[in-house]
């Protein structure tokens, strides 16, 4: 059975990306790369929203990015060697390799995905996590954060309480903190 885990880099004060859709000041260095890598390795399944898929979609179909260095040659390999299910109304079409397209989000299709996992699966993007936790679906968050304050945009989390419980934490000489929470089964 697998582990569905919540990850997503995020501000300070919360926010995925600022009020105008930017997330520039996200961009992890090598040494946060490799920890990404090293907890991506255990992903056997990505499940994404669409806005979420047409950022990520990049590491396979734009070489460049995979260029940059050879930490981010690792994540691309990793990113395109796990199945994607993207869960989108509006998308035409997916055009990466092991993606499927879901025209909506079924929390008992995720049980059955879960239950059949050989690895983990995380859910990325705070639309298609917020489906997620309200199912009581996600086992771990995993929040990356960034030594910034963006004072407003797209948070990471819904309006609902969350029971998260510290399980581990790391340090970067950048400043970011990423934090692993165990999702509790009660609210606050």
């Amino acid at each position: 059975m697998g582990t569905l885990i919540y990850s997503m880099i995020t501000s300070l004060d919360g926010y995925v990306a600022d009020r105008d859709g930017n997330f520039g000041w996200a961009v992890p260095d090598e040494e946060v790369l490799e920890t990404i890598n090293r907890d991506t390795a255990g992903v056997s399944t990505f499940l994404y929203g669409r806005t979420m898929y047409e950022t990520m979609r990049v590491w396979e179909t734009d070489p460049a990015i995979a260029g940059q260095s050879p930490r981010s040659a690792d994540f691309a390999r990793l990113w395109t060697r796990a199945d994607k299910v993207v869960y989108s109304t509006t998308l035409p079409e997916v055009d990466t390799t092991r993606t499927r397209l879901e025209r909506r989000f079924d929390p008992d299709e995720v049980r059955e995905l879960k239950a059949r996992a050989e690895g983990d699966l995380t859910v990325d993007g705070p639309t298609l996590a917020a489906h997620a936790l309200r199912h009581r679906l996600v086992d771990e968050v995993r929040m990356l954060l960034c030594p910034v304050t963006v004072g407003g945009g797209r948070p990471m989390f819904p309006d609902s309480p969350l029971d998260l419980r510290l399980r581990d934490l790391r340090r970067f000489g950048n400043g970011m903190v990423q934090l692993y929470y165990d999702v509790g089964t009660g609210t606050h």
